[in-house]
Parts: C-alpha cells; structure tokens; sequence
C-alpha cells in the first residue's frame, strides 16, 4: 500500500512498491493573466526507485482540480516524451506545468509502472497544491 505525506510546504511525498514519487508546485507570475482567469503553475517531479527491482514508467494519470470544484482529468503515455527505466537506486526528475481558470487548485494521480518481469502496478502520486502560498519548489 502508498502512503502520503503532505507537508505544510502544499507538496508531496508518496511511496508505493518502493517509488517513491515527490512533488512540488508553484506559481509563475509572468505567465498568469488573473484578468482572463488563468493562473500558471509549474511543478516538478522526482520519481526515486527506492525498491529492489528495475521498473520502467509506462504512463501517466493526473487528476486535476480548481477552486470551483471542477474536475479534469489527464492521461498519456510516459512523462515529457519519455518512459524512463529505473534501476534499484535511479531517480528521474522533469518540470512540467499545469493552467488553472481559479487560483489555486490540486493535483493527484498515478504511474502505471512495469518490473522487469512484466507485472504492472499503479505508483501513487499524492496530492499537491496549486496556490500562491505554497513554498518554493525545492531543487531536485
């Protein structure tokens, strides 16, 4: 089973079959224009293989949610165009970003990863938020 950590910094930590998914999120000024209601964020991943065996990360699943309560839903193959393998140790990180209609929001999901041996499972990406107030994203 995944467990989430949510620190008060609105990012998260999630472990689940030894991934170990972190994410963070904030928003970027420059590229939000309030007066037509859109506000910008980027967030950054960082998928660790804390586990014993090689998985590669196959696809993606997010669930996004506004301040209105509206719900989106994103699905795709890999992340950023590609579908790391990770050894028992190996990180992979990518920045990516996410429009919003209000000014906060959250996000959750998963990756459907694959082992060596062929068996796919769901890592859980926990919940993080899209606010103003949340704390710089940390370097990877």
């Amino acid at each position: 089973m995944g467990g989430t950590v949510t620190k008060p910094t609105g990012h998260s930590d999630t472990l689940t079959r030894g991934i170990r998914v972190r994410v963070g999120a904030q928003l970027v000024p420059s590229q939000s224009k309030p007066e037509r209601r859109r506000w910008m964020y980027t967030y950054r991943v960082l998928v660790r293989n804390d586990g014993e065996e090689t998985v590669q990360l196959l696809s993606r699943h997010w669930v996004i949610l506004d301040a209105d309560n509206d719900c989106q839903e994103v699905r795709g193959t890999g992340v950023v165009g590609q579908q790391p393998v990770l050894e028992p140790g190996e990180s992979f990180s990518y920045m990516s970003g996410c429009p919003l209609p209000t000014e906060w929001g959250s996000m959750e999901g998963s990756y459907t990863m694959r082992t060596a041996a062929g068996e796919t499972f769901e890592a859980e990406i926990g919940r993080f938020f899209l606010a103003p107030t949340t704390a710089p994203i940390p370097a990877a």
